[in-house]
Order: C-alpha cells, then structure tokens, then sequence
C-alpha cells in the first residue's frame, strides 16, 4: 500500500550525456535528485550523430524508479526538457521508425541550403542542424507508416501519457513554428514535407494529460500527476537559474558565453543568431558568443586559473584591450565569421594576461547585452550565472563592475530543476 505524503514536482532532463530527474515541494525546495548516464552516440559518417529512442525511454523509467523508490513521493505533476532540434518520426502507437537525428546532426546541408530560400530570414530553421532540415531530411524517402515528427521531448511526453503529437512553443520554433502568432505559418507548404507530421502545439507550462495508468501502477500512485508541457534543455537550465520577470537574465558562463533576458515582446534577429522563446506571456531572448572559457583553458589549467584569479584586484581595470576568442570567427554581438582574436599585447605577467582576458570576456557579455537592448530587449536590471565560470570570484566582480548592475552566482543550475519549477506553475 501506497504511504506517499510529500507532495512534489518532478523535472526530467534530457542533456548529451544522461537523463537528470529533480522533485521539489511547493516552495521550490529540492525533496530529491537522480541521474541515468546515457551512452554517448557510436561512430557514424561525418555529419551524423544518432541515438535509439529507446535508450532514452530506459534511461527515463530507470531514473524515475530511483526519484520514487523510497515510496514517499506524491508527484503532482511531471514536466520534460529534451535538446533542442532532436527528431524522430514515429508511426500513430508512437513506435520509432529509426534512430532519433541528434541536435547536434548536420547532414542535412542540402535541405538547410534549400530552406534558406523559403523560410524567412528571422525564422529559426536555418541551418542544417534545425529540426525543419532534418525533417526535410527524413522526407526524402517518406515512409507511409510515419504518423508524426517529434522532438525528444515530445516523444518522452506521449511514453509517458499515451498522447502523442503534441509539442510545446518552445521546441518547436527550430521547425518553424510562429511563436508570435501561435500558429503553424503558411510558408511551411512550400517545404518538401507531410504538414500532417507536424505534431499540435500547446503553451509552456499546459497540462498534456495524466501519466499513463501502467505508469502509475509501477509507481504505486494512486491519483495520476499531470504531464505539463515542457521546453528546450538550454531554456529550462536559464529558468533554473531563477529568471522570471522581464529585465532579468542570465549568462552561462561555460565554454562559451551564452546570454538570456525575459523580455515582454518578442526580438528576433538571424543576423546575430538572436531568437525569443515564448513561456507564458513573456518572451526568453537570447544570443551566444563564441568567446568564453575555452579562451581561459587554451592558456591556462584550471588550477593555475584558480591561482591567477586569486592575485587580481577587480576593483581595478587591467589596461588591456582584449576580444578573446578561440579561433577566428564571431557571430554575437559581432556578426563576423573572419573576426580575428585580439589578444595583444601579452604582458610578461600572467596574473595581468588572465586579468585582461576575463575584462575581455565581461566586455564581450556587455556588447552583447547592448546588442539584445539595440534589438528591441531590455537591459538587464540583474544578472544571475551559470556555469564554470560563476565559481570564479574575481570574474564576478570585474561583471559587476563592466556591466553596472549586480551580477550573482545562480542557487540552482540544473535544467531538471528548471523543469520542476514549470511542472509546479513557478514561471508563468
């Protein structure tokens, strides 16, 4: 017999690597985490990069049973991110008619090329990593039992309820979906697909339908939680962080610098690779710099990072005029594919290098906060971080001092978080 008496919200994380699971209580409280691996993709021809399905569904009720398995849990409600523009077709019962096309894959270069053509210039499909592409891609040797195109959270979605074909805004918009006008746009006709794959879209944070009966036996629940339209994997991680409200937003400071602000209007730009997600009445806004950690890491180890920051006094600017970047090449908030880095002179002191390369980078997130402000969103009222770099004191305060307005290490960092707190209602 059932003794569950906490009553929670589940959050399940689709990354690159595993599926993550978080529950919280009404407060936004964490009750309990776990985690599956997933087998990373195997060799494939350049270009494609595929995963079973069914590793995921696995990964999914295995990670489930270690949230439950203590049997005091009382789910409310279940809400899923999955990697933004993973495909799969599957017939009307919801089997996979092949391998799911990872976000990652780019085989469809011809089709993106074609796109290009077709698909306006602020629309989201461009690319051969988009899930249109791909689409397009699958279309080319149409498979009559193919009843619908799912992204990876979709279909988690119709395992876990029965219902398939229906997606949220969010993932979506890589297949061209109209957040604006909340519809499917009448340039997808044009595109060498079946438009009766495209699955039926419905708001962030709308219940889909209870978790399946077999489901809730294994669990042991009595009254079935309800599964809540969910995101991407990148939007859940940003609304983890704690943004809700238009003004505030969030940087992830990892390998590369990624920045996002609630807006209440939407902005897009291809130009700059700036896109809106619409969650509730608000619009997520955001664009990605290529410059980032991976400067810091071809210069430095970790440990010396950790021994450098320590010397530098953020209270004082280093003198230098950096625009750190990898290697040749910048999208935002310079669109420039041949923008070299600019990372002279070198002083003779490392402590003076790195203190210039992290102003650099803090400079890099300003312009790009002015690039999202010149596009239509606005400037940040206060910045929550992610990311490796959120952990880095010295950096922190040089942001503060660069960018003029708090700038804090975020509590919570996981998606899976971020995902509990859409199954719980805490963002719209």
């Amino acid at each position: 017999m059932s003794i569950r008496t906490r009553e929670c919200y589940i959050g399940i994380d689709f990354g690159t690597s595993g599926v993550r699971c978080c529950a919280i209580d009404n407060q936004g409280a964490v009750l309990r985490e776990a985690r599956i691996n997933l087998p990373a993709p195997g060799p494939s021809p350049a270009g494609q990069v595929e995963q079973d399905p069914r590793l995921w569904w696995q990964a999914c009720l295995e990670v489930l049973d270690k949230l439950l398995i203590n049997n005091d849990l009382l789910p409310k409600a279940i809400s899923i991110d999955g990697t933004s523009g993973t495909l799969l077709l599957c017939n009307d019962t919801g089997h996979p008619l092949g391998y799911a096309l990872m976000y990652n894959d780019s085989r469809a270069a011809a089709q993106a090329k074609a796109l290009s053509m077709l698909a306006p210039p602020h629309a989201a499909v461009h690319g051969a990593s988009s899930a249109l592409a791909k689409l397009c891609y699958l279309s080319r040797n149409p498979q009559p039992e193919a009843r619908y195109a799912l992204h990876q959270a979709d279909w988690i979605v119709g395992q876990l309820t029965g219902c398939y074909g229906i997606s949220d805004e969010n993932n979506v918009l890589k297949m061209g979906y109209d957040p604006v006008n909340r519809c499917w746009p009448e340039w997808l006709n044009d595109c060498p697909i079946d438009m009766k794959l495209l699955p039926k879209v419905i708001p962030v944070g709308e219940p889909i339908a209870p978790l399946a009966r077999v489901l809730c036996e294994r669990w042991q629940l009595t009254k079935p939680p309800q599964v809540i339209a969910g995101t991407t994997d990148s939007n859940a991680a940003t609304i983890a962080c704690g943004v809700k409200d238009p003004g505030q937003a969030a940087t992830a400071l990892g390998s590369t610098l990624v920045l996002k602000v609630f807006s209440d209007h939407p902005v897009f730009n291809a130009n700059f690779g700036v896109y809106s997600h619409r969650i509730g009445n608000k619009w997520l806004t955001g664009g990605a710099s290529n410059s980032g950690g991976a400067v810091l890491l071809k210069y430095f180890s970790v440990r010396r990072l950790a021994e450098l920051s320590n010397l530098i006094d953020a209270t004082q600017d280093s003198g230098l005029d950096y625009y750190p970047l990898p290697d040749r090449g910048e999208r935002f908030p310079i669109n420039d594919p041949e923008l070299p880095p600019r990372l002279l002179p070198r002083p003779d002191n490392d402590t003076l290098f790195l203190h210039g390369l992290l102003e650099g980078i803090a400079r890099v997130e300003y312009q790009g906060y002015l690039k999202l402000r010149e596009l239509g969103a606005p400037y940040p009222s206060s910045i929550l971080t992610s990311g490796g770099g959120a952990a880095n004191a010295a950096w922190m305060q040089i942001r503060e001092r660069l960018l003029c307005v708090p700038v804090n290490a975020a509590k919570h960092t996981e998606a899976a978080y971020g995902s509990a707190l859409i199954a719980a209602g805490k963002v719209l």
